[in-house]
């Protein structure tokens, strides 16, 4: 059986999600020691062990509610009494800190023109794992975009197939048109991505619109969409446009207000 450390290594490597739950504080008798470590996979599995009992199944629990919201948690249980709620009868109190081991975040560049090649560049950059498709093969490679670190040169209909979407992924499409787009996107909306923009203007995505809308594809799904999107610079170049592009894409990433640092 692999150890706790050659999972977190595995993890890092594959750049896949997971919680670590470690026992900070033991006082009195209780069922571990400090040190003690649980590995809870986002499928629901785990590795290593606090404790057993109610007390671990609390922190599985947790654990699950750290890799969906990211935020890690102390956790404090008193095993005493089971009649008032508690997880135990030890005696002992325990303290638990869960980790959630979150994944690079990953930003798939969905059409390899020049603002795409520039995005890839800045996403990069700012420390992404970067993902390039385009159903052109010219357009998907690392000579015409360098810097990726995976290229999928196919339909982005088919990316949903191909590609595992999380809540840590961020899709910008930078394609060639509002055809390929509104034959593109609905498979994508139904996905778990932290973040959906679609390059153009507003004609272009009123256009997009209602071809989704004529496709059966429900409102609130195409309300999720940032379109056109990026924060407004009065971009003109395929640089400038990426950095309006990312900046809206941070804004999301961290939760931001986006208002001047001088308010």
């Amino acid at each position: 059986m692999k150890s706790i450390y050659q999972a977190l290594a595995e993890l890092e490597k594959n750049n896949q999600p997971a919680a670590l739950c470690t026992v900070t504080k033991s006082q009195g008798s209780t069922p571990r020691h400090v040190g003690s470590k649980m590995l809870v996979y986002s499928d629901g599995t785990f590795i290593g062990t606090i404790g057993g009992g109610d007390m671990e199944h609390r922190v599985l629990d947790e654990a699950w509610m750290a890799l969906s919201d990211g935020k890690a948690r102390s956790l404090t249980y008193t095993l005493a009494d089971p009649k008032r709620g508690d997880p135990g009868v030890c005696g002992g109190t325990v303290e638990v800190f869960v980790e959630p081991i979150l994944p690079t975040p990953t930003l798939v560049v969905i059409g390899g023109g020049h603002v795409g090649k520039a995005v890839v560049h800045l996403a990069k950059w700012l420390g992404f794992r970067v993902v390039v498709s385009d159903d052109r093969a010219e357009f998907c490679n690392p000579q015409a975009v360098p810097e990726a670190d995976e290229y999928l040169p196919i339909e982005m209909g088919k990316l949903a197939e191909k590609l595992t979407v999380t809540n840590q992924t961020y899709l910008v499409v930078t394609s060639r048109g509002s055809g390929v787009d509104a034959q593109g996107l609905p498979s994508l909306l139904k996905s778990k991505a932290a973040y959906i923009g679609v390059i153009g203007s507003k004609k272009r995505w009123l256009t997009t619109v209602k071809a989704l809308k004529e496709q059966g594809v429900a409102d609130e799904l195409i309300a999720t969409v940032h379109s056109p999107m990026g924060l407004e610079l009065q971009a003109e170049t395929p640089e400038e446009i990426a950095m309006s592009i990312m900046a809206e894409v941070l804004l999301v990433k961290n939760q931001a207000s986006g208002k001047p640092m001088r308010g």
